[in-house]
């Protein structure tokens, strides 16, 4: 998988654990927002650190949310990055429209990622399940705090 540390394990139901990874495993589904990716990258260099890790899927390494961090951090001279694993096939996580919030097919994000024709920017929205209730995917996406010169 290209896992080189384990910085915190949750095994929490679908949910597998951060870890610091190449970033060249990681497949995209989405196009990046130059502005956007200015910004953060700014503001992940500022701060010294990379806060969240991005969500990733375990079984094909397509990145479900932070492709701007990705980005960031490449801009940055960084060829690691946090990661939390998460098993996509799981019936608590989802994904929708971005734009008007309807139920978008798992597969088709896969597939983007995997042929390469990515979607446009923050076109998709994934979530996860907690009791009846869904929330964006960056709540399950806990503070690391991982120094920049460890992502180098």
């Amino acid at each position: 998988m290209g896992v080189s540390q384990v910085v915190r394990t949750a095994n929490q139901g679908p949910f597998s654990g951060v870890h610091v990874v190449e970033i060249s495993i990681l497949k995209g589904h989405e196009k990046l927002d130059p502005q956007r990716l200015i910004h953060l990258k700014a503001e992940i260099e500022a701060d010294g650190i990379l806060k969240k890790p991005v969500a990733v899927d375990m079984n094909t390494n397509v990145v479900l949310d932070g492709h701007h961090r990705i980005g960031a951090l490449k801009l940055l001279g960084c060829s690691k990055i946090s990661a939390l694993f998460v098993d996509y096939r799981s019936p608590k996580i989802g994904v929708k429209t971005a734009q008007n919030g309807i139920e978008y097919p798992k597969q088709k994000v896969i597939e983007a990622a995997l042929k390469g024709e990515l979607l446009h920017p923050k076109s998709t929205w994934h979530y996860v399940t907690f009791y009846r209730k869904i929330a964006h995917i960056s709540k399950i996406q806990e503070r690391v705090d991982v120094p920049l010169r460890d992502l180098k």
